[in-house]
Formats: structure tokens, sequence, C-alpha cells
């Protein structure tokens, strides 16, 4: 199973008896199984029948709509799971509760981590590099994270540990045609940002599936704050996946000269910087080959693909949460 994406302009999804159709301008560019479809990613312009979205919402297939450019806009949600129990557990520890506290380091210790791990990854590939500062900050942050007592001030080390990653992101970057000098978005406005924009809402629409499928209320988080129609949990849990996926896959793309500069538009009255409709696609399959990677889950002892782990780390939070185990563990890769 897999993520569909469409990304052509005034295309037309519907479906013919149990399979998934679009066409543009009255011809067919895709018609796919819907059994083998695991969510629906809309990206510009393109409608949706009824009758399409009827059988996305019964066979709870996960469908979001994005910009043109990458931006999340909004998803449609099949009814909530059965699964009151758990969602009582979510809510019951809300604020600053111990396990509110255990959850919200749980989350940004997974992401400095890998922050670290990446640091240390490309180090060891390139003698040439000193990443020396940059570690000893995260690792001082890190350590310094388990002291912390309330969310506030985990939340503060979550920004000084992301602070000194994307302080090195630059020296990670092999190719003199691109450069990172600092984390924008809300528009991107340089090439870099604008691919790690793009991969994060694309994850951000992968975790929030697989929390819906597990039974949680994507809306109440622990790190992020809540704000109304902000999928907070999902937010939290994208924390320990970001550099293992859409940053790794953000230089993969760059230091291999996948893109150049012309595979980039900039909007005239924003200045958001996005990738044309040849490289969306380029960097739409690199990230799909990326969720099906395996690796070996560092508590589970076997191999999986990105795309199953995102549902086992929500089925640990659930377990932790219905106090079927003592603590939630990140993915943390060594």
């Amino acid at each position: 199973m897999s993520t569909v994406y469409v990304t052509q302009d005034d295309a037309f999804i519907g479906k013919v008896d149990e399979r998934l159709t679009v066409k543009f301008e009255k011809k067919n560019i895709l018609d796919v199984p819907l059994i083998k479809v695991k969510g629906l990613v809309i990206m510009g312009r393109a409608s949706i029948s009824p009758a399409a979205i009827s059988e996305l919402l019964q066979n709870k297939i996960s469908l979001s709509f994005l910009t043109t450019y990458g931006k999340y806009i909004a998803c449609l949600e099949p009814e909530m799971g059965k699964n009151i129990y758990l969602r009582n557990a979510q809510w019951k520890v809300a604020g600053e509760s111990p396990q509110a506290i255990h959850l919200t380091k749980a989350f940004v210790r997974g992401k400095l981590k890998n922050y670290r791990y990446s640091l240390l990854k490309s180090q060891r590939m390139r003698s040439e590099i000193d990443f020396t500062n940059g570690l000893n900050q995260l690792q001082t942050t890190i350590t310094s994270l388990e002291k912390a007592t309330t969310i506030d001030s985990i939340r503060g080390y979550e920004g000084a540990g992301s602070a000194a990653y994307f302080g090195c992101f630059n020296e990670l970057i092999r190719n003199e045609n691109f450069s990172f000098e600092i984390r924008n978005r809300r528009p991107p406005l340089d090439p870099i940002n604008s691919l790690l924009s793009l991969g994060y809402s694309l994850l951000r629409h992968d975790i929030q599936s697989a929390i819906n499928i597990v039974g949680f209320d994507p809306y109440l988080g622990y790190l992020h704050t809540q704000r109304y129609g902000r999928p907070s949990l999902a937010l939290d849990l994208m924390e320990e996946f970001r550099p293992l996926i859409v940053d790794s896959i953000v230089l993969k793309a760059v230091n291999n000269r996948i893109f150049t500069q012309q595979d980039f538009i900039t909007e005239s009255v924003s200045n958001a910087v996005s990738l044309t409709k040849e490289a969306l696609h380029k960097f739409l399959r690199m990230y799909q080959e990326k969720k099906l990677s395996k690796i070996t889950h560092p508590v589970m002892k076997k191999k999986y693909t990105y795309q199953e782990i995102f549902e086992i780390q929500a089925r640990l939070l659930a377990k932790y949460l219905t106090e079927q185990i003592d603590k939630y563990p990140p993915l943390v890769m060594k």
C-alpha cells in the first residue's frame, strides 16, 4: 500500500467500481485499486468527486490538501475511532502531569538524539568537517533535558537543540549552488527551506494518518500547544522522524545534484520558493522510496519500513497512555 500524490492542476479524482481514478482533460492519468491506496494527497487545484470522498472515508484512507508549494491546508478524516478508552487516557494526562512531562521529554529527546546521530554520521563520512561544537551543544541540551520539570522548559531545550543542529546544517550541504542560513517558513524563502517545508508537510500527513488508525484524538498533544485546527499530537510524534526522513531526503537531493537552481521558482508577490512540477515529482518519488525503506526498529528488534514504524510508534504511545508499558520509547537511531 502506498500514498497517491495528485499534483496536476484541474485534474479530477473519481471512483470507478473499487478503483481510484485521476483524469485530466478527459484522459486517465492514474487508475489504481483502492485496496492499494494508503493515503491521498492533493497538491494544487485538483477536484474530487463525492463518491470518491465517501469511499476514502469509509475505508479510513487519509486525505490531505496541500498548496502547489507544499503548504499544508487541511485534511478530511473518517469518523473518529471507537477506542474511547484510549482517548480518555490521552485527555486524562493533558497539562503538566508526570505522564505529559515524560512524553514531552521523550519526543524532544528522540528528535535531538537523531539530530546528533545525523551530524555524527556526516562527520564520519567527511573528515574535513568538524561538528564538535554542535555535537557538544546537543549533548549538553540532551543531558539538561532530563532535569526539566515543566513542559515550557522542555520546549526551551527543544529550541536550543534545534538551533545547534541548524547552525551546522549548511556544512552538511556539499553543493556550491545551494546554501542554508536560517530556518524560515510561511513561506519558505530559499530552496533548502522550501524542500524542508514540503517534506514536513508530507510527513505530517503520514503521521496524522497513523495516529488516526490507532484511535487518538489528533488535536490533543503535549509538546505542541493546543490551537484551533492544529493536530498537535501528530506534530508531537513527527519530531523524532524529522531528521531521519525529511532532512536526509533534502540533503540527498541537493548533495547528489538531483536538483539544480532551475528546479525552483519564486512567487512574485510572497517570494515563496517552490519546486517546478517536474522537480516536485522527483521529490515525491524520493519521499515515497524513503518511507518504504527498511530499518531495524531499536525496540522491536525487527526490520520494518518507516511507513510501518509510524504506526508502531503510535501504538507504543497508546500502550504507554493505557499503562501497558512503563515508558514511551522514541525512535532513536544509534
